[in-house]
């Protein structure tokens, strides 16, 4: 493996500082022929990255076959509930965590290979990732990015040249992300399950230190730290109610700590609106479906919560009843926060009772006609500006009811305190136009995976860099999956 004297990425490496027990020092394993399918430069410039360098020198780093100076490879260790059920040792698998930068205006990422090979977690997994995981994982982080949801982000995509064997032989590739961090609720699980309070007090502060400085002005750091978490998850959640997002695989260790969405794996946008719809292969039970995501997120929150019982008071039960008032507030508080952007969706303030009626009385409509969730909002703006205002009612099959429900709204939009003007252009930032749909994303890694066309891919992601203003492109990017479009199930990329 060549390891460069070249600085191209300025690294620190404060989770490396760490004791041992936290992480396992290791190398990417080097590939047989990289290609580079795609970098993203403008967020490399974000980093404060040379983008200059030719595409030769990034793909070694990209593909793991250069270690960049001042890197220091881990891959972390952590524990997790995968569909309720605890699972002691996971860890990082099929990742490794170069290290971190620190950009201009101070703010820290961690820069991490995903499919770059075995580490002591891969619990007999090959440690690599197949192209296709790779494309759709490049293609969402973007596009959640510019949709204005906390995300990890995708730096570059690369092709290895070799295959990884799963039901069959598939090209490999690996994914550059990046985040705020890699710390999951399953990061402080691996301690607590083993009482090992000390390296679990290890852990909170340097989370603390790392993402809620501000717990440590608090009487109770730990305490103040659990309750803005809980914050971020809410936020978090209701987003992805906004834009129709369902993550499929909500375990504790595809939990980030820091607020991002983490781990896109078996993840879809809703097209038609059905608060149970489930695309993930794995979740047979429906556990992590659409209108599950605000619970299960609090259950996320009590496994946390419990990790941090011994550093909150030393008393037991005293320090239960301080995280069960926070565990029990999560739902008024996400349900607030999911009203809040729904309600905005329709032009609406959240506070007015009447508001909250539309809202729910229109989800009924869209539900029983099967409207496409994403068309509904923006095409609802759209008559509220005069134009296409056919397409709204269109979309729904009881046309008596969608009237009533249109006079009644509009009464309720002639009410609101802001201009009609100003309603129309807060709606047309909120309701995107273009989403990574699942049938055009399924579109673009089968051109990659299977012709090595990566055209559609492109296409698609500058699509998806302006998502809220209508564009001269192909009305495809825009509807719905025909019926022999439609993507029926998603699926990991382990």
């Amino acid at each position: 493996m060549n390891n460069s004297n070249k600085t191209v990425i300025n690294f620190e490496n404060t989770y490396a500082s760490l004791p041992e027990i936290f992480y396992q020092s290791i190398s990417p394993s080097p590939v047989k022929d990289p290609k580079l399918i795609i970098f993203n430069k403008k967020l490399g410039k974000e980093l404060g990255m040379d983008t200059d360098k030719d595409n030769d020198y990034y793909t070694e780093i990209f593909s793991g076959n250069t270690i960049p100076s001042g890197a220091s490879p881990l891959a972390q260790r952590y524990a997790g509930h995968q569909f309720g059920n605890f699972v002691p040792q996971l860890g990082d698998g099929r990742a490794i965590l170069l290290g971190e930068i620190v950009t201009a205006n101070n703010n820290r990422f961690d820069i991490q290979l995903k499919g770059s090979g075995k580490t002591e977690f891969s619990r007999g997994g090959d440690g690599r990732s197949a192209l296709g995981p790779v494309i759709r994982e490049y293609l969402i982080s973007e596009a959640m990015h510019v949709l204005k949801i906390p995300t990890t982000r995708a730096l570059s995509a690369v092709e290895t040249g070799e295959q990884v064997f799963r039901e069959t032989p598939l090209p490999g590739g690996i994914l550059t992300r990046v985040a705020g961090s890699h710390l999951r609720v399953g990061t402080f699980e691996y301690f607590a399950s083993r009482q090992l309070t000390n390296e679990l007090k290890i852990i909170a502060d340097y989370t603390i230190n790392r993402h809620y400085s501000e717990a440590n002005e608090s009487k109770n750091t730990y305490l103040t730290f659990l309750e803005l978490f809980a914050k971020k998850q809410a936020s978090l959640i209701a987003k992805w109610m906004g834009v129709g997002f369902i993550h499929g695989v909500m375990n504790t260790d595809n939990t980030s700590i820091s607020g991002e969405t983490i781990d896109y794996g078996p993840c879809a946008f809703m097209d038609n609106y059905d608060p149970s719809t489930v695309f993930s292969s794995i979740d047979r039970h429906g556990r992590y479906a659409f209108g599950n995501q605000p619970q299960i997120a609090q259950w996320n929150l009590a496994s946390l919560a419990g990790c941090l019982l011994p550093l909150i008071d030393n008393n037991e039960d005293k320090a239960k009843d301080s995280v069960r008032k926070i565990i029990e507030g999560f739902s008024g508080i996400v349900n607030s926060d999911i009203s809040e952007v729904m309600c905005l969706k329709i032009g609406l303030n959240s506070k007015n009772k009447k508001s909250q009626e539309s809202l729910k009385n229109l989800l009924a409509l869209m539900k029983s006609s099967e409207a496409d969730y994403t068309l509904a909002f923006r095409y609802l703006g759209d008559y509220l500006n005069n134009e296409n205002e056919s397409s709204f009612r269109e979309l729904f099959n009881n046309k008596v009811e969608i009237e009533h429900w249109l006079v009644d709204w509009l009464e309720l939009i002639n009410a609101e305190e802001s201009s009609k003007k100003s309603i129309i252009e807060s709606m047309q930032t909120i309701n995107p136009i273009y989403i990574p749909r699942n049938h055009l994303v399924e579109r673009a890694i089968k051109a990659g995976v299977n012709d090595g066309d990566y055209s559609v891919m492109f296409n698609l992601s500058l699509v998806l860099e302006t998502p809220y203003k209508l564009q001269e492109v192909d009305q495809d990017y825009m509807n719905p999956p025909q019926p022999s479009e439609r993507v029926l199930e998603t699926f990991c990329g382990t």
